[in-house]
């Protein structure tokens, strides 16, 4: 049985996905399995991946009931059952040998564990200045002013626990918001958290769907939630979950 199920939201990554899971193949020693999450049927990652080794890992492939990395991922993680989930992206061939490293910090009993570009040992190469500044921005005032102890609170390699999957209750809808979400709310709920340094290249083929000036907006609700956390001593109480411990799921 798996012990990680690693998401990939893909759009139209067939000169990506190929090395993407070569390289899970050849460094991840954690029983895993891939749910690559598609929007169409006509999806080149799809083609790419029809004739890929049976033999070398489980993928499984999730159809997204709507359209964007948003709900892709919330699709695929409703096909999850492992102890431990992954966000990795499908052009990221190279954070493949950190994986083992996260389930390992996952069992020490960190509810998420997540990569940081931001700290020493993490880097980001090749990103457009603008998106650079902002993500830079974002983070520098998060750790510093909020006082929040993850200093990228916006990078998309992170492992999010079976508590966190099954307890948070999703309420973004947008972007690649879901994992600033899930991490704001982890801390207020004084959970555990995980940062270690990760790579960061901008992709080598493909076009991104990355839309940081159109995303802005949602990214901002989380922003703030994190200040809110630390300066009006909103608590545990305030995050909204689907269930609580010993009972039974909310309406």
């Amino acid at each position: 049985m798996a012990e990680l199920d690693i998401i990939i939201p893909a759009y139209n990554e067939k000169e990506n996905i190929v090395s993407v899971l070569d390289s899970l193949h050849e460094h991840v020693k954690t029983p895993y399995r891939v749910l690559i999450c598609y929007d169409l049927d006509e999806d080149t990652t799809l083609e790419a991946i029809a004739d890929y080794p049976k033999d070398r890992m489980e993928i499984v492939l999730v159809k997204n009931p709507g359209s964007g990395p948003h709900s892709a991922i919330c699709a695929g993680l409703e096909l999850t059952t492992a102890p431990a989930v992954v966000t990795h992206m499908a052009d990221d061939d190279y954070n493949a040998g950190v994986l083992d490293y996260m389930v390992a910090r996952h069992k020490e009993g960190y509810e998420i564990v997540t990569g940081s570009r931001f700290i020493e040992g993490g880097c980001m190469i090749g990103c457009i200045w603008y998106k650079q500044m902002l993500t830079r921005l974002a983070a520098f005032t998060m750790y510093h002013f909020a006082r929040f102890p993850v200093r990228d609170a916006t990078h998309g390699v992170r492992l999010f626990s079976r508590r966190v999957v099954d307890t948070i209750e999703v309420e973004s809808s947008k972007g690649f918001t879901f994992p600033i979400e899930m991490v704001v709310k982890v801390v207020r709920l004084g959970w555990k958290v995980h940062e270690f340094p990760v790579e960061w290249h901008e992709r080598k083929a493909g076009t991104s769907r990355f839309r940081i000036l159109k995303w802005i907006w949602p990214y901002l609700r989380w922003y703030f939630f994190a200040y809110a956390t630390t300066w009006l001593g909103r608590g545990p109480e305030t995050v909204r979950l689907k269930r609580k411990p010993g009972t039974a799921r909310e309406k």
